[in-house]
C-alpha cells in the first residue's frame, strides 16, 4: 500500500494557519523573515530529518510543499540539506489568492497517487517536529490490523498518541512525556481506493467527527517541538514543565527518533546564515 506524508515548510497560502494575514503579501513578509526561516531550518535540519533519514520502512514518500516565491537561498539551503533522503521530494507551488491552503495541499496528494483507484496511507508533518523511526511501519501494522474497519469505511484514522514536547535549542533537548490525541504529528489516515478525501481534507483535531479513529497508546511516537514561531498560540506560549534529558532518554531519542542531541546542540549554536 503506497504511503505518502506531507510537510509543508513555509508555505505562504491563505487558511488553515492560526496566525492570520489579510493578504499573501503579509504572509510571505513573515514566513520568510530571516530570522524565523533561520529557527526553522535547524528545527527541520535537527529533528525532522534525522528521523525520516533512519525510517525502517523506507517504502513511502515524503513530500515537502514549497510555494514558487520561496528566496532561492531558502529553496537551494532545503535541496541541500534533503537531498541524501531518497524518499523526500521537494514540490513547489504557487500560492494563488483564489484557492485556499487546505485545496492545494490535497491537489499535491491527489497528483502524488500512484493509482488512485488503491488504497493509500497518508499522514501530515510538521516542518518542526519528529516521528518515530518506525512511524511508517507501524502505519501498516495498523492497516493490517483494521483491516475489516477499513473495508467498512472510505476513510480510518490511525493516531498515536503518546509522545514528547519538546524544546530544541544550543542547550539541547528539554522535554515533557504526555498524552495527545489528534495534535497533527504522529496523526495518519487510511484513504480507501478512489476516495476523494486527505488528510489535509479535515482539520486534524477534528478528524474523528468524520471518520473511526484507532488509537495506540503504547509507545512514544512523537516529537513536538515549542518555540517562538510556532502557529499554535498554546504552543508559543506552553507552561508546560520541560526537564533535560536523562542519560536513559538520550538513548531512547537517539534510538527511537534518531535525535541526538550534540547534533542538536551543534546546529543551534552555528552562526546565523
Amino acid at each position: 500500500m503506497q504511503v505518502i506524508g506531507l510537510c509543508r515548510f513555509s508555505f505562504p497560502a491563505l487558511g488553515s494557519f492560526q496566525i492570520e494575514h489579510e493578504t499573501l503579501e503579509e504572509r510571505r513578509r513573515y514566513l520568510y523573515d530571516p530570522k524565523r526561516l533561520e529557527e526553522r531550518f535547524r528545527l527541520f535540519e535537527s529533528s525532522t530529518l534525522p528521523c525520516f533519514r533512519e525510517h525502517t520502512d523506507e517504502d513511502f514518500v515524503l513530500l515537502v510543499a514549497v510555494g514558487e516565491c520561496l528566496p532561492k537561498s531558502a529553496f537551494d539551503r532545503l535541496h541541500d540539506l534533503t537531498a541524501d533522503i531518497k524518499q523526500i521530494q521537494i514540490v513547489q507551488k504557487s500560492a494563488e489568492t483564489d484557492k485556499k491552503h487546505r485545496h492545494i495541499m490535497k491537489d499535491i496528494l491527489h497528483t502524488a497517487r500512484t493509482d488512485p483507484d488503491q488504497p493509500c496511507l497518508q499522514f501530515r508533518h510538521d516542518d518542526d517536529d519528529a516521528v518515530s523511526v518506525d512511524f511508517v511501519e507501524r502505519l501498516r501494522d495498523a492497516a493490517e490490523d483494521c483491516k475489516t474497519l477499513m473495508s467498512r469505511n472510505h476513510t480510518v484514522g490511525i493516531d498515536f498518541n503518546k509522545g514528547f514536547i519538546a524544546r530544541l535549542n544550543s542547550e539541547g533537548v528539554h522535554v515533557a512525556e504526555t498524552f495527545k490525541s489528534l495534535i497533527g504529528v504522529g496523526l495518519g489516515m487510511y484513504v480507501s481506493g478512489g476516495c476523494k478525501h486527505t488528510i489535509f481534507s479535515f482539520a486534524h483535531h477534528r478528524i474523528g467527527r468524520f471518520m473511526p479513529v484507532v488509537s495506540y497508546p503504547d509507545a512514544p511516537m512523537w516529537v513536538r517541538s515549542m518555540h517562538t514561531s510556532n502557529d499554535s498560540w498554546g504552543a508559543r506560549n506552553s507552561n508546560e514543565e520541560l526537564q533535560p534529558l536523562t542519560p536513559k532518554q538520550e538513548g531512547e531519542f537517539i534510538a527511537r527518533f534518531a535525535i541526538d542531541q550534540n547534533r542538536v546542540r551543534q546546529v543551534h549554536s552555528a552562526g546565523w546564515t
